[in-house]
């Protein structure tokens, strides 16, 4: 199995569709950023109702990102070492960009989500984040968002690194029709076109948070 790349390609696939959908899910929750700080907030306090449940979507959500990190590289090992120099030559002229670059953006993702950790959940970077709390002494959440990306180094940080994400996403999420036998010559232009919009609409609704906030819309 760990040999296998059409095993390793089918786990790579399932993984990174769970963490897709936490992407999504993550998105719309974030986006909650511009309906106020009231609106905000309770979003914050309902997620920490249930902390027993949170930390269970934390651990599976965790998992499946270091299968999907794991696997990956495992399929990139054994990728370089059956491909001869000549044939790995001819294949980069059809491959994009994206595609050749997957496990090098994917590593970027995996040091951007450390210090997205360390910023907002951890508060290690910005330990001053601890005091900001609302009117009912919980955690302002509104507040650490609007104090982190009024940085413009850290709202620039951000958008470099949602960047890279919908970089990684135009191909990885392709690759999944591909890997389910879904795609043929004639549909897989389609499933392209289809994964670069959904990579667009993703990190449109992300970057918008810091650019409104560093630019004052959102303040």
């Amino acid at each position: 199995m760990w040999n296998s790349t059409i095993s390793l390609k089918i786990i790579v696939a399932i993984s990174g569709v769970v963490l897709l959908l936490f992407v999504m899910g993550h998105m719309v929750g974030n986006l909650q950023v511009f309906l106020g700080p009231a609106v905000f907030n309770a979003y914050g306090e309902k997620l920490r109702m249930f902390p027993s449940l949170l930390w269970v979507v934390r651990t599976v959500i965790a998992a499946f990102a270091i299968v999907h990190i794991t696997f990956t590289l495992r399929l990139a090992l054994l990728n370089t070492a059956a491909r001869p120099v000549a044939y790995a030559r001819k294949q980069a002229v059809r491959a994009t960009v994206a595609s050749r670059t997957i496990v090098m953006s994917g590593l970027m993702i995996l040091a951007f989500v450390v210090y997205h950790l360390a910023h907002y959940t951890w508060k290690i970077t910005n330990p001053q984040y601890q005091s900001l709390k609302d009117a009912h002494n919980n955690p302002d959440i509104y507040a650490m968002v609007i104090a982190g990306f009024s940085n413009p180094l850290i709202a620039l940080t951000y958008v470099f690194a949602m960047l890279v994400l919908g970089y990684h996403l135009s191909h990885g999420i392709a690759s999944v029709f591909q890997t389910a036998g879904w795609a043929t010559t004639n549909t897989l232009p389609k499933y392209e076109w289809a994964s670069r919009i959904i990579a667009f609409v993703l990190i449109a609704g992300y970057i918008s948070i810091p650019v409104s906030i560093l630019l004052g819309i959102v303040r």
